[in-house]
């Protein structure tokens, strides 16, 4: 388990990093303009981005003080946040970002080893061990960096998070009745957009299917 907390939280840093990158590469205009996300503005990403850091902080104080905080007390709390942060002003929500992610890292470097096996429960209900949380930022912060307006490319993600994101959209495909095999590393961006929602399906022998939302 160490080891993979490990690279969860390498993926999960220099994530942010990337996250912060492409955020310098837009301006305030095109941020409360629309994302590459339907029906979202760029500060709808920020405002998500931002919260999801604040959620998953709650779920770290829960493995460390065995006090149960759900990331969110019900859906349409998760819905309500996202909303009211993407009025805010967009030079609040660069900070937001950037203060939210350095209270999550911090609340992740003070836990033990036994607190990483403390179960907690995230927003879609599964019950995980807490050695998950620095993944679920990973995902995020570097598949919302390609969302933003200024956009990134999965091109550029780590060869090996790439390969866990692939994983990880396959396994909850399955879980929505979609099997995927693939074969192949070959195309592994392309891959990787499509199981994200992010790009059309790739061309194979057989036609891949439309997907539901990944999230």
């Amino acid at each position: 388990m160490r080891n993979d907390v490990t690279d969860a939280i390498r993926w999960m840093t220099d994530g942010h990093a990337y996250f912060l990158s492409r955020l310098a590469s837009a301006s305030d205009d095109d941020l409360i303009g629309a994302s590459r996300l339907p029906g979202w503005s760029g500060r709808h990403v920020l405002s998500h981005v931002g919260h999801n850091a604040r959620a998953l902080g709650r779920l770290a104080h829960w493995a460390a003080t065995g006090e149960r905080t759900p990331m969110y007390p019900d859906p349409q709390a998760r819905i309500d946040e996202i909303e009211s942060g993407a009025q805010w002003p967009v030079r609040y929500l660069r900070e937001f970002v950037d203060v939210e992610q350095n209270k999550l890292a911090e609340a992740l470097a003070s836990l033990t080893d036994a607190m990483w096996h403390a179960e907690v429960v995230t927003a879609q209900g599964r019950v995980v061990p807490a050695s998950t949380v620095p993944w679920l930022r990973s995902r995020e912060v570097w598949v919302h960096a390609c969302d933003l307006p200024s956009g990134g490319d999965f091109a550029h993600f780590p060869a090996d998070f790439l390969d866990a994101l692939i994983d990880d959209a396959l396994a909850r495909r399955a879980a929505q009745s979609v099997v995927v095999n693939v074969s192949s590393r070959d195309r592994t961006t392309e891959f990787a957009r499509w199981l994200t929602g992010r790009g059309e399906a790739p061309r194979t022998n057989s036609p891949l299917p439309d997907l539901p939302p990944w999230l």
